[in-house]
């Protein structure tokens, strides 16, 4: 009960002890009683008028059968299964080409290709190196509006925790996805690219944070307090949040693997622990959405193309094999590779590039399913810097040193994503829960684009910016 009712309560029960008179005390005690019911009217419809909450779990690299066959994989996932049940899901998801994160994650709170928004891929496109292998982490590179524009501009805080490309990003309470040197120092770097005080403020119940390029288990549970945290104490309309351990040990050990089952069954509990409390911080209005970036594949072989690509002349070394100028160069992505030409009119350079592609993919041995050209490339939404795309067939990845051969099989069991999302393997997940959200609906096969649409929609938000269709009434 409201504590102004309370109080209410108490005034009745003193003013009974003060009037002697029957008639005066029947009037006061009827106008308090009136005015206690009036009290808890306008808090029921205050409540009832809050805005939605909206909470978004990224789990990289999760394939939709980890859930919709969950029994056949052995996966004790029993949370995440509530949302086969409970609300509304789709069989996979057509994700960004290339597969991988940054670009997808972009995607999914943007609703448009990365062709548009700016994030082409994981890594900045760095031929010389100079870069310290640096990603795309700053906020500035995204090019259209995202959920978390939308929603402040509709009053709404907003917070993301581990979110790809938010570093600097425009919210009440961040802590981004950043490294630099893997070592102690990146903990200084985040507090400082984090909102200034938020970590420091949760420090003596939470501990510290586990952030930056850590992708273990325990990561992913500490961030997972991190969001409930933050859910109890700052209220947010909107929270983001991107838990990394699957897709390591995916990349470690395969798809399916007894390892990839375990951290999922972790994860599966960090969700649980999510959901029960944003269902309790906004009771009736809790919107939780789980998606994914892309599936994955298993992995036996690799094909290196910068040996080739060395030996063709096309990228130059010194004696201490440091690339030292180049005219085309492999931008590689897991299970593909795009090839930027340092000067992309040079049709001279553009005809041997393709003799080169064609000759490798002639050889069913390399194992490259398709190579698009520029045109193609851009109409299905990837690399604008980029003149041909190099997609590999299920099985292989790509690899990205200067020496070794071209063609090698795998040392170890592991798995990759990054080619063409016609892929079924690499295709990403959807869930979705919340109040009128149909139950038990499958939504089949989804462009990933309609994410972001259709969960502003839920919400009560739009997003005109993007090309993706709302999928609920």
């Amino acid at each position: 009960m409201p504590s102004a009712v309370w109080g209410m309560l108490f005034a009745i029960m003193k003013i009974s002890m003060k009037y002697r008179n029957r008639a005066s005390l029947r009037q006061a005690i009827l106008f308090l009683s009136l005015a206690g019911i009036f009290l808890l009217a306008s808090g029921a419809l205050s409540q009832q008028q809050a805005p939605p909450l909206l909470v978004m779990i990224s789990v990289d690299g999760m394939r939709p059968d980890y859930i919709t066959e969950a029994d056949a994989h052995g996966a004790k996932v029993p949370n995440l299964r509530r949302f086969l049940n409970e609300g509304t899901y789709a069989e996979g998801v057509v994700g960004t080409l290339p597969t991988v994160t940054y670009p997808a994650h972009t995607t999914l709170v943007t609703g448009v290709w990365p062709a548009k928004h700016g994030i082409f891929a994981n890594t900045t496109f760095d031929p010389l190196q100079q870069n310290f292998q640096g990603w795309y982490w700053y906020t500035e590179d995204i090019r259209v509006p995202t959920l978390w524009d939308v929603a402040a501009r509709a009053g709404r805080g907003t917070a993301s925790i581990q979110w790809p490309v938010t570093v600097g990003a425009h919210m009440n309470w961040n802590i981004p996805e950043f490294w630099r040197a893997g070592t102690p120092d990146d903990a200084k770097l985040l507090r400082a690219v984090s909102t200034p005080g938020l970590l420091e403020e949760a420090k003596p119940d939470l501990g510290e944070y586990t952030g930056g390029i850590d992708t273990s288990g325990k990561a992913d549970e500490s961030r997972g307090r991190f969001t409930q945290w933050i859910l109890e104490k700052k209220h947010p309309g909107l929270l983001t949040l991107h838990l990394t351990s699957l897709d390591h040990i995916e990349h470690e050990t395969g798809p399916f693997s007894p390892e990839s089952i375990a951290i999922l069954e972790g994860i599966d509990t960090t969700i649980g622990k999510i959901r029960e409390t944003a269902e309790r911080v906004a009771p009736g209005r809790a919107y939780i959405a789980v998606v994914s970036d892309h599936g994955f594949v298993r992995t036996d072989y690799q094909l290196n193309l910068f040996p080739a690509f060395r030996e063709a002349n096309l990228i130059t070394t010194d004696g201490k094999g440091k690339i030292t100028d180049w005219k085309a160069m492999p931008w590689v992505t897991g299970g593909s590779a795009a090839i930027v030409l340092k000067d992309p009119s040079d049709a001279a350079i553009a005809s041997q590039v393709r003799e080169l592609l064609a000759k490798l993919a002639n050889n069913p041995a390399n194992g490259i399913d398709r190579t698009l050209e520029a045109e193609d490339l851009l109409k299905r939404g990837g690399y604008p810097p980029a003149s041909f795309f190099v997609s590999l067939k299920a099985g292989w990845r790509t690899g990205a040193t200067l020496e070794g051969p071209v063609l090698s099989k795998t040392l170890k069991l592991g798995g990759t994503h990054g080619a063409l999302p016609d892929l079924p393997e690499l295709r990403a997940a959807f869930f979705l829960v919340g109040p009128g959200v149909p139950a038990g609906k499958s939504l089949g096969i989804i462009d990933m684009r309609d994410v972001a649409p259709t969960l502003a929609h839920e919400i009560g938000l739009s997003l005109p910016s993007a090309d993706g269709k709302i999928l609920l009434p």
